[in-house]
């Protein structure tokens, strides 16, 4: 049970790694907004979005799967 709860999340994981390793070591710093700033704040706010959009489906996708009704609340 435990190993399926941290398995969902693997993807996430997948993309959410590379994608600050690459934008925050690689890209940003060697481009015109390096350094924090509103357009680096920004870019982690929305990553930091994507993580909560994914485990709040996560939580609706659970929901339905073990019984709470077969739809996702409005």
């Amino acid at each position: 049970m435990m190993g399926d709860r941290v398995g969902r999340y693997l993807p996430l994981v997948g993309h959410v790694v590379p994608t600050l390793v690459i934008a925050y070591g690689l890209v940003i710093p060697k481009s015109c907004i390096a350094g924090w700033n509103g357009l680096t704040i920004g870019f982690g706010a929305s990553v930091l979005g994507t993580c909560v959009a994914y485990v709040l489906g996560q939580r609706v996708a659970s929901t339905c799967r073990e019984g709470g009704g077969g739809r996702a609340p409005s």
